[in-house]
């Protein structure tokens, strides 16, 4: 309801300075009001992508893991969470967003099937550590979505928030140290 009033908002801004140049060229076009409300109206999205944008994650190099796949993996982890963001933010119905969340927390899980076979088949020593981490993710996600079922509006913001943290954390951490075991032993 709350990110629906936003986009409303946000749209009747827009309607209402797009309105006031055009009332304001009616005082003439030498008059002050109608060419400011234009630089408005034309501020407006420009504004807007520049405080939305921050919301969104972008892989950097920083984050790879130096094995090619594991990194393709987190880039879609990160898309999949910005396809969430996308959703939330421009609110684009409850069927949209939960398809976004469905489709993250799936792909997560299967990523870390194939991080888990690709430690286990190579003999990482701290898999079990790393298997719990997965786990604990998984536990508190699962908390966030039966809180999605009471209260969607609140909770899916939260959920995104503890994603893009946890995700970005868990990359630089846990995950670059099995990197630069497997690197030594040859797998990119």
């Amino acid at each position: 309801m709350f990110r629906a009033l936003g986009t409303f908002g946000m749209v009747l801004l827009t309607v209402a300075a797009i309105v006031m140049v055009g009332l304001g060229f009616l005082m003439g076009p030498a008059h002050p009001l109608p060419w400011i409300m234009l630089i408005i109206v034309i501020a407006i999205p420009f504004v807007h992508n520049k405080m939305v944008g921050g919301r969104y994650l972008v892989w950097k190099d920083e984050y790879s893991v130096g094995i090619e796949e594991m990194d393709n993996d987190h880039k879609k982890l990160l898309n999949l969470i910005n396809q969430l963001q996308t959703a939330v933010h421009y609110y684009t119905g409850k069927e949209f967003e939960e398809k976004a969340l469905d489709e993250l927390v799936d792909y997560t899980k299967t990523h870390f099937k194939k991080e888990e076979k690709l430690l286990e088949d190579n003999g990482y020593a701290d898999l079990e550590a790393h298997k719990v981490q997965h786990e604990e993710f998984i536990a508190k996600v699962n908390e966030f979505l039966e809180q999605y079922k009471k209260d969607s509006e609140v909770t899916v913001i939260d959920t995104l928030e503890f994603l893009k943290d946890w995700l970005i954390k868990h990359i630089n951490g846990t995950d670059k140290e099995y990197g630069k075991i497997l690197n030594q032993k040859g797998i990119h």
